[in-house]
């Protein structure tokens, strides 16, 4: 059936619409400009209450299988795309991206003109949306959804993985793949809720790691002061809103980019070894520099093309921080590194708390 495509600006875009059940489904659009890795992306817990444009043009092309997901299940509120196709072609796949969507009841509004739709985005910025199979509505879409991390963290601390490296993985919908690159590493790692942070020091972590996760980490001030008395207490690695609670607790402040960064083929700069590589992103909110003046904090990386911030480090303590993904999935493996760097950190101040 037709569906339709509604815009807080009041503008509509047609297309077809499979139905899954809801009447009408609404949240924070945004665009993706990867040309594989939807899987990643469906699951993505940052994705939490984001209705996904997927910009290259054909979409389901090597199906879905049991492995790559990011969480148990999609995080979207619903996917745009110009084709999605039934087809698919790979050794690992088990359903089309259509069966799997349709399983959980995600709709999927395809043969939509994608191309305009990102424009409008580029321009306007990222906005709420509506997706109905009506074609008029009686007022705009106005709510953005900024506060999922509520609704992905994980409700009970468990540990993963053996190792001489105890990391204490702090959750706010972390991605399956952090998890996987520190247990890779040799490293026993123990997941816990945000909201249980105070019982991280009776785990007796060699070092903190501060997951990403969705919407405005300033909904999260709440938890900044225990956020920092972790970080000044034990080598720490933020990643994503990780690495934006980090710099809020030091002092930095953050805002809302117009669009945001979504896609695998981001170019940074380590300003440490003036090297670029590229990477994966998936965020709405950057460090301010000029709230960085005033603090102990240093900027570690920024982007090429827009000069944003994209990673922190501490003046005196061993405290790191990525705006990007280092794990990748999906993306370039380029600064898959940085996990290293970080558990070298771990390694040095392991035993030794005289920073505290």
């Amino acid at each position: 059936m037709k569906g339709y495509l509604h815009l807080e600006d009041g503008s509509k875009y047609e297309g077809m619409l499979e139905q899954i059940g809801q009447e009408e489904i609404n949240g924070e659009i945004v665009f993706f400009t990867g040309m594989t890795g939807y899987q990643e992306v469906l699951t993505d817990p940052s994705y939490k209450n984001q209705i996904v444009v997927f910009t290259y043009p054909l979409i389901g092309n090597y199906g879905v299988n049991k492995s790559d997901g990011e969480s148990k299940e999609p995080q979207v509120k619903a996917v745009v795309l110009y084709e999605c196709t039934q087809e698919y072609s790979h050794y690992e796949a088990k359903y089309s991206m259509k069966e799997y969507l349709q399983k959980w009841n995600i709709p999927i509004l395809h043969h939509i003109d994608t191309r305009a739709v990102v424009k409008k985005i580029r321009n306007h910025g990222s906005m709420a949306a509506l997706i109905t199979k009506n074609t008029q509505l009686n007022e705009a879409p106005c709510e953005m959804f900024e506060d999922g991390v509520f609704d992905v963290a994980s409700t009970s601390i468990q540990s993963h993985g053996k190792g001489d490296k105890h990391i204490a993985l702090i959750d706010f919908g972390f991605k399956k793949s952090i998890l996987t690159a520190l247990v890779n590493r040799g490293c026993r790692v123990t997941t816990v809720p945000f909201h249980m942070m105070d019982q991280v020091k009776q785990l007796e972590p060699d070092g903190i790691l501060l997951s990403n996760g969705p919407g405005d980490p300033e909904k999260l001030k709440d938890y900044l002061s225990k956020i920092k008395e972790l970080a000044e207490s034990y080598p720490t690695f933020g990643i994503c809103l990780g690495h934006q609670l980090l710099s809020l607790a030091f002092g930095a402040k953050t805002k809302k980019l117009l669009f945001g960064h979504r896609g695998a083929n981001q170019p940074v700069i380590d300003t440490k070894t003036d090297k670029v590589f590229m990477t994966s992103q998936n965020h709405s909110y950057v460090v301010m520099k000029d709230s960085l003046e005033k603090t102990e904090l240093a900027i570690r990386f920024y982007h090429i093309n827009d000069g944003s911030i994209e990673g922190i480090s501490h003046k005196t303590l061993p405290i790191l921080s990525a705006q990007f993904h280092p794990e990748a999935h999906p993306g370039p493996t380029d600064s898959e590194w940085i996990f290293d760097e970080f558990l070298e950190s771990v390694t040095a101040s392991k035993g030794d708390i005289a920073y505290v």
